[in-house]
């Protein structure tokens, strides 16, 4: 099983938009971010699929540290 980040900022219509820092150019959205992680959900998938189609080796998991700074 495949671990990757994604990332989740509110567009200014209220949208939640989504993107895998891994996986370049991968975004999607939702109404929610139930929604948008389903949607890019799909959208990873799709990535990979067509990674493995072409014969690009896939990434492996992400590892990653949350960094709490001063706003």
């Amino acid at each position: 099983m495949l671990k990757l980040l994604v990332v989740f900022e509110q567009d200014e219509d209220g949208w939640e938009v989504v993107s895998c820092p891994t996986l370049p150019g991968c975004h999607s959205q939702g109404r929610t971010r139930e929604e948008a992680l389903k949607n890019i959900n799909e959208a990873i998938r799709g990535y990979l699929a067509s990674m493995r189609e072409h014969d690009i080796p896939t990434p492996k998991s992400s590892d990653f540290t949350v960094l709490e700074v001063p706003g």
